[in-house]
């Protein structure tokens, strides 16, 4: 397998950054005829759905096929050779963006490799579908926003709501001023099973032959390869993945962002919670090999508006008490006149729903894959339905409740900070955390300690926490040469 040197690599990023050379110029509307040829670049698992996507779309053919597993490219590849349609394989993007008959690269690799796989492809001439969240920290997520503008490229994001009808006739009726202010903007991403149980732990080896795990790290520092990180449970450990709040949380925390009239980023936050599993042989009660909590509550204040974000992994499963306690995926809204759930208005001190005020909204066609396609045709991100304008934020929200987290000091577990009660739908979410740890794995809070990270002032312009040195070490994070992310892109 074919490695890079230092000085091939600088040849091959000094071609790429000094114009479009490696690929076809994009800056014209494609004609309607004109095949849209597109690469996908990690392609195990949400891979999978993106190489679907773009084969069966009318106008569109999936030319190349990357991904630095090569069992993976070639069971990936094996369907196209079957159908006879060509396919070329990479394991290394570098090469991959060397290709001048590419015109889109659609990105779902592991979450550390998002935004420099954006970067370079925006600096090849390539147009991105990258999946969420955009970025690893805050930092990558303004670089990959910088990096589209100066390229002139389309970069879509996987935030697959901001597609929805239904979704966007909620947020206009909150716009609508008929409910009064929105006083909390809340989610839920409490999920089961993919490790948010227990992934126990895993000894370091050797990495696999079929893995170049080299570039499986990129710009994460070097470490050992154990069978925890590599294919999916990489979303537990920091260096890699950003816990639930990133992962399925991203997109209910674009909703509730997008709910929130000129809501950007907060101006501070507050995040609390642990990682609490089932016990695991041989080990301490209450811990496994993942770093992320799987139960956190974060709050953030918007400058009146709060947004309170939910996440419990231990739903789905009987627990101690043999009750199951129920995954939910959701979004609510609480205004001065009441409560929009589910898509209806239900009046403060009534159970009895409303329909919404009728608000016309106005979308781009098509589903996630088809709006990204649209956009690449009429070069305009006013198209898009959730360009990386609207991704950094939504992710950056999910990296700033992740930083209070990491930050933060084991306290009693009947210490009650300020926060819980600014609205009662704090408090609840606390109390529903508490409940769900006690009745699934036996652990009374009251009797034990969580993590509660401090509450962190931020400034929304500059994207830096005011007066924290500490905590704005955590907004970007080491490079492994030569898989930097770039100062300047």
């Amino acid at each position: 397998m074919k490695r890079y040197t230092r000085r091939s690599f600088m040849k091959s990023s000094i071609a790429a950054s000094a114009g479009l050379a490696l690929a076809k110029p994009f800056s014209r509307a494609r004609g309607a005829n004109d095949d849209i040829q597109v690469a996908v670049v990690g392609i195990k698992g949400r891979g999978g759905s993106h190489i679907k996507a773009f084969r069966d779309m009318s106008g569109v053919r999936v030319s190349a096929l990357c991904d630095v597993d090569t069992n993976v490219l070639a069971s990936r590849a094996k369907p196209f050779k079957d159908a006879n349609m060509p396919v070329d394989t990479y394991v290394d993007i570098r090469k991959l963006l060397e290709d001048r008959n590419i015109d889109a690269i659609s990105i779902a690799t592991t979450n550390h490799w998002h935004s420099l796989a954006t970067i370079w492809a925006c600096q090849a001439g390539k147009d991105v579908y990258v999946e969420k969240p955009c970025s690893h920290n805050i930092f990558e997520g303004r670089k990959c926003v910088e990096a589209a503008r100066k390229y002139g490229r389309i970069v879509q994001h996987g935030t697959q709501s901001r597609g929805s009808r239904g979704w966007a006739r909620q947020v206009a009726a909150i716009a609508s001023g008929k409910y009064g202010k929105l006083l909390v903007s809340k989610a839920w991403a409490s999920k089961s099973g993919s490790g948010r149980w227990s992934i126990g732990f895993k000894p370091t080896a050797e990495p696999p032959e079929n893995l170049d795990f080299d570039l499986w790290l990129g710009p994460a520092l070097e470490q050992p390869y154990h069978e925890n990180i590599v294919h999916y449970n990489w979303h537990w450990f920091w260096d890699f993945g950003n816990g639930e709040i990133g992962n399925q949380g991203v997109h209910q925390m674009d909703i509730a962002r997008w709910a929130i009239p000129n809501g950007v980023l907060p101006k501070s936050v507050i995040s609390m919670g642990g990682r609490w599993v089932n016990s695991t042989p041989g080990y301490a009660p209450y811990t496994d090999q993942a770093q992320t909590p799987n139960c956190q509550l974060t709050i953030m204040d918007f400058g009146g508006p709060l947004l309170v974000f939910e996440v419990i992994g231990l739903v789905d499963r009987a627990g101690v008490d043999g009750k199951k306690y129920p995954r939910k995926v959701a979004n609510e809204f609480y205004l001065e006149e009441g409560v929009i759930r589910g898509g209806q208005f239900y009046p403060k001190g009534s159970d009895k729903a409303e329909p919404l005020v009728d608000v016309d909204v106005k979308m781009g066609p098509g589903d996630a894959f088809e709006n990204f396609i649209h956009g690449v045709r009429t070069r305009k991100e006013s198209d898009l339905h959730a360009s990386i304008t609207e991704a950094h934020p939504s992710s950056a929200c999910c990296h700033l409740g992740n930083i209070s987290y990491r930050l933060g000091r084991q306290v009693s577990g009947r210490t009650r900070p300020d926060v819980l009660d600014r609205h009662e739908e704090v408090a609840m979410s606390w109390e529903t955390i508490a409940q769900t740890v006690k009745g699934t794995l036996g652990l009374d809070l009251s009797k034990s300690t969580y993590q509660l990270g401090p509450m962190l002032k931020f400034d929304p312009k500059a994207e830096k926490f005011v007066d924290n040195p500490q905590a704005n070490l955590l907004l970007t994070r080491p490079y492994r040469a030569p898989f930097v992310v770039p100062e300047r892109v």
